[in-house]
């Protein structure tokens, strides 16, 4: 029974990973044709060139400007005992290297993990989680971060984020520069101005909502509580009602809980899978047998 369950999860990561990768080589193709179509064979090579260059920032510096973009400040173990204790237990059981741990001076209850591999990752929490979840909790927030340091999520999630970014940024040069000045082409040039950037949206909430659900099973596997990690959840999605947090739109996607407050149609865009849709994933996990 546990070679199957097993082998379900293994089967189902790389099924995941597949998918991921395929939707970023759709993305990727996406920002090269706009580039072919914005400057032909010279616009393709500039378009190439923009993605390795964003691709290599977002590479060395992505954790460095998201970490002081919301204030996090590098904790020790003297200053943050319980918190250190959830991180290095759940390290050593997933098999990864102790990661540094920053407290975000926000009363707003969240949490990110970041870093480029896991021998440089950040796993960084609001002082409004940590006053808010008992340990039990934390455990099921940590995992869910190391999941994705495990998973190499933060890469992946980092690159998918950058190249649609890069990618709104040159239809928008072709809708200005390129396409309005060819003879017929400006109600072409207006549409890829839409579509273009819609389409990258879509690969990119493809990518990060996938990647939250198998971080959601991963960490309570890791922790062996389901329920953990699924009372966190309901606890930090009235939380962040309660205490919003001044989040930039482009670094949602990393936090555990949308800090993005919305309507319906914002709903339909986040980066984040319905709280209570993953919730009744873990109570399924829990009611199949998993404690």
């Amino acid at each position: 029974m546990r070679i199957d369950r097993t082998y379900f999860v293994i089967r189902y990561a790389a099924m995941n990973t597949a998918k991921t990768f395929f939707l970023m080589l759709i993305l990727t193709a996406l920002f090269v044709s706009i580039g072919y179509l914005a400057g032909g064979e010279q616009g393709m090579i500039f378009a190439l060139a923009l993605a390795a260059v964003t691709n290599v920032a977002t590479y060395w510096f992505s954790d460095r400007i998201v970490l002081a973009m919301y204030r996090a400040q590098e904790v020790d173990e003297s200053q943050a005992p319980g918190l250190f204790r959830v991180v290095r237990r759940l390290a050593q059981r997933a098999g990864l290297p102790m990661p540094r741990v920053f407290v975000i001076p926000e009363n707003s209850p969240n949490a990110f993990a970041t870093g480029r591999d896991p021998q440089h990752a950040v796993v960084a929490v609001t002082q409004g989680l940590l006053n808010m979840l008992d340990e039990a909790e934390l455990e099921g927030v940590i995992a869910h971060e190391l999941s994705h340091v495990r998973n190499r999520d933060l890469l992946i999630g980092a690159i998918a984020a950058t190249l649609a970014g890069a990618l709104m940024i040159l239809a928008r040069i072709f809708y200005l520069f390129g396409g309005r000045n060819r003879e017929g082409s400006g109600l072409g040039s207006l549409l890829l101005l839409i579509i273009a950037p819609l389409a990258a949206l879509l690969i990119r909430l493809a990518i990060s909502r996938s990647r939250e659900y198998q971080a959601d099973e991963s960490a309570a596997r890791l922790t062996g509580n389901p329920r953990g990690l699924a009372y966190a959840l309901a606890r930090l999605e009235k939380g962040a009602e309660y205490y919003p947090l001044e989040a930039e739109p482009s670094t949602s996607h990393l936090f555990i809980v949308n800090p993005l407050r919305g309507d319906l149609l914002a709903s339909l865009f986040s980066t984040h899978p319905p709280i209570r849709a993953r919730i009744e994933r873990l109570e399924r996990m829990a009611q199949a047998g998993l404690r």
